[in-house]
């Protein structure tokens, strides 16, 4: 046995609800983080019940035990980067604000997760006001869809704001950057444009994809999270976490009857693959994926 001890990972801390299904929430934040090289922190904001096609239902938790989740393990061990997703009320928010308070210099990322992939509404007027006024200040990069940027900065005294409005007023409103996804949008091609407080710092297409995937923005945050925990600059870290997620998503599955997972572990199964190839006399294996 080796004397040295082992190096540590970067590590990451996520917030977020239970997605029993695997496919979103902390689930999706444990697998992208570990499968890009990151030992993942969890703390649990909510549970719910959900499969691949929607959320029937959530149950929040107890601020004081997701404030009690993260000191515990803030206490006990040196953070690289947060990834904060669904909530869960406007207790939790405010919980969580306090605590992000307290580490100024650990970048934050801030998926606003308001509606499933189905259109579950996941975050009431209340829980998006709250964060907005108490979470946004303390973020480093915002990773809303065109919907949800469109949700969090309307105004009453006007129409539809551009997407580029749209992220002014959220940078405006406290964050750094924000990352806005053109998943629903109307285009060729996926559009995503990455803002900054002087405007569009980098804009970057990809192929759309066919299919409805669960889990995708979870993905996306947590992959940005992973490599500016791994220390790239920002830009260069939204660049490899849309590539790693466009992997992902390429090589999602439909494990049961509603949307796609995307596969958060596709290089190694490509690996698998290449090294199959190359030894044609090796015994095959199971595919762990199974089957349905």
């Amino acid at each position: 046995m080796a004397d040295a001890q082992a190096e540590c990972p970067p590590i990451v801390l996520a917030f977020a609800a239970s997605d029993p299904s695997g496919g979103a929430g902390l689930q999706a934040d444990l697998l992208t983080l570990a499968s890009m090289g990151c030992h993942p922190l969890s703390v649990v904001t909510a549970l719910t019940v959900q499969d691949t096609a929607g959320v029937e239902n959530i149950l929040a938790i107890d601020s004081d035990w997701v404030a009690d989740q993260a000191r515990c393990l803030l206490e006990d061990m040196q953070i690289d980067a947060i990834k904060i997703g669904m909530l869960g009320s406007v207790e939790n928010i405010a919980a969580i604000a306090e605590i992000v308070s307290d580490y100024p210099g650990v970048p934050l990322v801030l998926d606003p997760v308001l509606a499933s992939g189905r259109g579950d509404e996941l975050a009431s007027d209340e829980m998006m006001h709250a964060l907005t006024e108490l979470l946004l200040p303390h973020t480093t990069l915002l990773t809303p869809n065109s919907m949800e940027a469109r949700r969090l900065a309307e105004s009453d005294d006007d129409g539809e704001p551009s997407l580029a409005q749209c992220a002014e007023r959220l940078i405006i409103a406290g964050c750094d950057h924000v990352l806005i996804t053109g998943t629903h949008e109307a285009t060729a091609q996926v559009v995503n444009t990455l803002y900054g407080k002087s405007g569009v710092v980098r804009s970057d297409s990809w192929p759309r994809l066919p299919g409805k995937y669960h889990g995708s923005g979870c993905t996306l945050a947590s992959a940005i999270a992973a490599m500016l925990a791994n220390g790239l600059a920002l830009s260069d870290a939204a660049r490899e976490a849309q590539e790693y997620t466009w992997q992902a998503l390429a090589k999602a599955y439909r494990p049961g009857m509603g949307q796609f997972i995307p596969d958060r572990l596709f290089w190694a199964r490509d690996e698998k693959d290449t090294r199959a190839e190359e030894s044609p006399a090796e015994p095959p294996r199971a595919d762990v994926r199974g089957s349905h």
